[in-house]
């Protein structure tokens, strides 16, 4: 018996079982013991149908798959089975090349696709490639972007500080409750913007074998990186970040020395730092600061220095990391925990052309912009010495 005469088979056996049912019942509604036995029979005969049909199904759909051919022929390339990711907006491979003819053609050929990363002042977003290679280049030049915290933001940051917090204390049995205040200050992350220009000759920008794209990457990163690291140490809040030696809002200072500086007071310094910042604490000092501290002994002769043996490792001053900038005041040495340095990025960086303005030079002038902000939002979290200036 088929499949289809099975199924039939089955709708006959259950509209016969619904009409017995209908007219079977007592005047109360129910069955006698006889017509209930007879109807439960007929609804075992209708489920063991059921169960028939699905046997006769799972056969079918087992024939049809030992059926198939062992070896299907190709009809397309092979593949890893896991398609490529398709990328889109800044980040696809069409938005990148177009950047890239836009400026080697003097922005005369801007294809649709940039369209979709024009900024408000009439550049053009970086790439997604680009902007990560400028962002590695930062952080490679730039030691506050590799010792911080970076965010990116859309907007003005806020960033919630405990002023002051809740205390314990102990009361008699059955005693008053004592309760404190606990308080909370915000310190705003804005935003101030960042400018890189350089001029570019004609003959070079229309050389094809002229890796113009590595050469613009790396003027601008280093230009940007070298702004910022400066102003990440040393700003004044004022249309530039707020550095970390900053007399008001940087670091706290630990102390002012009325001598040359001495072993002991690098000692000193470590220990103004409280314990909880000291685990991941390092020294930022400048090149003239180091040359001075090398030449420091202890009582048994043997220099505080030491010199890193594996390569990417940095110098250590008596088991401390030592990190070096020449933007660091040569007055002025730096313990402490960065990760308390924060620095906001907002968007994405732009390229702009200068238009005409060195035309008569045979040149050609682009932009590069940022807008970023710095702040330590926990003073005591670094802590400064002063050194005697000569």
């Amino acid at each position: 018996m088929t499949i289809q005469e099975l199924r039939e088979k089955r709708n006959t056996a259950w509209n016969a079982a619904k009409a017995f049912l209908d007219s079977h019942r007592t005047e109360k509604g129910t069955l006698t013991a006889e017509d209930d036995a007879t109807y439960t029979r007929m609804e075992q005969d209708i489920a063991n149908l059921g169960k028939e049909i699905a046997r006769l199904e799972r056969q079918e759909a087992l024939d049809a798959e030992l059926s198939k051919p062992v070896n299907a022929p190709l009809t397309s390339k092979p593949t890893t089975g896991k398609q490529p990711e398709v990328k889109t907006g800044r980040a696809s491979d069409e938005y990148r090349k177009g950047m890239l003819t836009a400026l080697r053609t003097n922005f005369r050929q801007v294809s649709n696709v940039l369209q979709e990363g024009v900024d408000a002042d009439g550049g053009y977003l970086v790439p997604e490639e680009y902007d990560r290679r400028l962002i590695q280049t930062l952080s490679e030049e730039n030691i506050m972007r590799r010792l911080g915290h970076v965010i990116t933001t859309s907007g003005e940051h806020k960033i919630n500080i405990a002023a002051t917090k809740p205390a314990a204390a102990w009361i008699e049995e059955g005693g008053a409750l004592q309760f404190s205040d606990a308080t909370f200050a915000q310190i705003l992350l804005d935003a101030h913007k960042l400018h890189v220009a350089i001029k570019v000759t004609e003959e070079l920008l229309y050389d094809s074998a002229f890796n113009l794209e590595s050469y613009i990457i790396e003027q601008f990163g280093k230009a940007l990186a070298n702004a910022e690291e400066d102003a990440f140490l040393n700003g004044t809040g004022v249309g530039q970040p707020l550095g970390l030696f900053a007399e008001v809002g940087g670091g706290h200072v630990a102390g002012t020395l009325s001598a040359a500086l001495k072993a002991d007071d690098v000692l000193g310094l470590i220990y103004e730092l409280k314990r909880p910042y000291r685990k991941n604490a390092s020294f930022i000092m400048n090149d003239k600061t180091v040359a001075q501290i090398r030449k420091f002994k202890d009582n048994n002769g043997a220099y505080i220095w030491q010199p890193s043996y594996q390569a990417g490792e940095p110098d250590r001053i008596l088991g401390y990391s030592v990190h070096t900038s020449e933007y660091v005041p040569e007055n002025a040495i730096a313990f402490g925990d960065y990760s308390y340095y924060n620095i906001g990025d907002r968007g994405t960086r732009s390229f702009k052309q200068l238009t005409e303005l060195f035309a008569g030079n045979g040149m050609i002038g682009y932009v590069a912009k940022e807008r970023v902000d710095g702040k330590l939002i926990l003073p005591e979290a670094v802590q400064i010495l002063k050194l005697k200036t000569e």
